[in-house]
């Protein structure tokens, strides 16, 4: 390919709307261009990065036995609706884009597929001898993002590879599990990547198990905990560890306590001279259920600890055994809007009545009581009285009306102790999640009734696996974690191109003639070769070829007729002026060992 072909057009200040360095190396180095909101072209240079990326998914997809098909991006309502996911997905804050036809039939369009496959492979595996079966395909997802942004990262628009297997027993989706977690690390390995297999929170798409690939990059999303031994590795929204110890309550310290205007635990604390661990705090909280329900909710903390939002509506979504769409605090508006009267805010106890709830216009009652297990475990700690101004001394939980159970509700952060060794500490870093595979058990293939004869002649539901990875996320994460100063470094396997020659001055004759002829040699040897042949100065196409990002440069200037040409490898700028028969060896020796 020439440049002079290949319509590049490459921006030298920084997109205003670009927050992160691969988003604005993608767009600086034309490989992408913004159409909308979290919607973006891909252009010829990332095209080619795609189908590099998507060629390494497919060889090792179908190394692992799994069957390509490709599914369609239109999905009836009713399967939805069967499975129990179309009100959350469109509802409020859904992720999914719907319609209706000119039947008035309503359709979303597809954001993941489970649905989907899980009702083909009813129809179409009816016997144990025909499973297990994996099917992948690769193809534009959609989501209705509330927040588009960081690019490709983050979009409304973008390329997944997603499979789903069908078993006949679990230890069966185990061992599939297996092969598609060895599967994705040899993906990620070819692509250039450093990424991390934590472990995940199923979240809206569910299962018994998950486990989620992170690309290591500071602009990541996601905060990551990893054990100092590497043992141990975990998404915040799933990390588990153990908290600092508690400090003891002094003996002193009694009954009612006067704390007037202390409503926060900051406050309680540098008044008093008391250690957040002391305390423990209770937020009110309200649970929207996915059966348009709402339910109040009192969790209890101990004070120097940070509840984990995903883990809670986890928890809620087990003892309401419904979905739960989102769970926000409450506050003296909301109690007003449902007619009731005003609450102690930064004084509530654990034990506050449901009778404060009689009259609720339309509110659940009574409040589901929730407590993480590091409160829970407190003897005496002191809490809000349930009146303004005042605290108390709890001798214990057993004081205590209607006292829940502790269950794990915090977050979990870097320099506790972890559960494995409590000799050894967590530390975090920022991570892009590229990959997630999920153990789905029996979820959706009993929602849609979707059976199998087992070896005994009896109908049962298939066991499920689902996998997947960001195509086009995948690529830009590349970025995050292969750029410096100067541009892009991609990793020489997903590249768009794994060398280009620069003609220094295209007008000299033994320049031209001899960048030519590297070229053509270049393209022989089975190299995807690109020769940058317009008529610009020699500084701007130095500059293009470093924003761009080719792994290796050959430059072909001023002693081109002693045939002598400088070989740049783009990692670390290296040059070494060579005669250019060196510099074909060595290219082949790099690019195809």
């Amino acid at each position: 390919m020439r440049v002079s072909c290949l319509m590049l057009v490459t921006l030298r200040d920084v997109p205003a709307d670009a927050e992160i360095p691969s988003h604005q190396l993608l767009l600086r180095g034309g490989y992408i261009r913004r159409v909308g909101a979290g919607i973006y072209a891909y252009l010829p240079l990332m095209w080619r990065v795609l189908q590099r990326i998507t060629a390494i998914v497919r060889e090792e997809m179908n190394k692992a036995g799994a069957l390509e098909t490709l599914l369609p991006q239109l999905h009836p309502s009713e399967l939805w609706q069967r499975s129990g996911r179309w009100q959350g997905y469109t509802a409020g804050e859904g992720i999914m884009f719907h319609l209706e036809d000119r039947q008035g039939r309503e359709l979303g369009l597809g954001p993941t597929h489970e649905e989907v496959i899980t009702s083909l492979a009813g129809e179409l595996l009816r016997s144990y001898r025909q499973l297990p079966v994996n099917l992948y395909q690769i193809q534009t997802k959609f989501r209705d993002e509330i927040r588009p942004r960081f690019g490709l990262m983050r979009g409304r628009e973008f390329i997944m590879k997603d499979a789903y297997s069908f078993h006949a027993d679990e230890n069966d989706l185990r061992s599939t599990y297996a092969v598609m977690d060895q599967a994705y690390r040899a993906i990620f390995e070819r692509c250039g990547l450093e990424a991390v297999p934590v472990d995940a929170d199923s979240g809206a798409i569910g299962g018994a198990a998950s486990q989620e690939f992170m690309v290591t990059a500071e602009a990541g999303e996601d905060l990551i905990l990893i054990s100092e031994d590497g043992l141990y590795a975990a998404n915040q929204e799933k990390a588990v560890s153990e908290p600092s110890e508690a400090i003891a309550l002094d003996d002193g310290i009694s009954g009612l306590l006067a704390t007037p205007g202390l409503s926060s635990i900051r406050g309680l604390c540098e008044a008093h001279n008391w250690s957040p661990s002391q305390i423990v705090k209770v937020l009110l909280l309200l649970a929207r259920l996915e059966d348009g329900s709402e339910q109040p909710v009192l969790v209890s903390l101990r004070g120097d600890q940070e509840l984990n939002e995903v883990k809670l509506i986890n928890a809620l979504s087990t003892r309401c055994e419904q979905a739960v769409l989102d769970c926000s605090a409450l506050g003296a508006e909301e109690l007003s809007r449902q007619g009731l009267a005003d609450l102690p805010f930064g004084f509530i106890g654990p034990d506050l009545k449901d009778a404060c709830l009689e009259g609720a216009r339309s509110w659940t009652p009574h409040f589901l009581r929730l407590a993480d297990r590091t409160a829970r475990d407190l003897g005496r700690f002191i809490c809000g009285a349930n009146r303004p101004d005042q605290h108390r001394v709890v001798d214990s939980w057993d004081d205590l009306a209607n006292a829940p159970d502790g269950i794990d509700l915090r977050n979990a952060c870097a320099g506790d102790r972890c559960i494995h060794n409590p000799e050894v500490r967590l530390t975090e870093k920022r991570g892009i999640e590229v990959g997630h595979i999920f153990q789905l058990g029996r979820k959706y293939s009993e929602a849609l009734d979707c059976c199998f004869t087992n070896d005994a002649g009896k109908s049962e539901a298939f066991w499920m696996g689902c996998y997947g990875i960001g195509i086009s996320r995948l690529a830009q994460a590349a970025v995050e974690q292969h750029h410096d100063d100067a541009g892009i470094c991609w990793p020489a396997s997903i590249a768009p191109f794994e060398a280009v020659v620069v003609v220094a001055n295209i007008k000299d004759a033994s320049q031209a003639s001899l960048a030519e002829s590297l070229y053509r040699g270049l393209i022989d040897q089975g190299i995807d070769a690109l020769l940058d042949d317009r008529s610009e100065r020699a500084g701007v196409k130095f500059k293009d070829a470093d924003l761009i990002g080719i792994p290796w440069r050959l430059v072909v200037g001023r002693d081109a007729s002693d045939g002598i040409v400088e070989l740049v490898r783009r990692t670390g700028r290296e040059v070494r002026k060579i005669p250019h028969s060196e510099a074909m060896t060595t290219l082949l020796r790099e690019l195809r060992p």
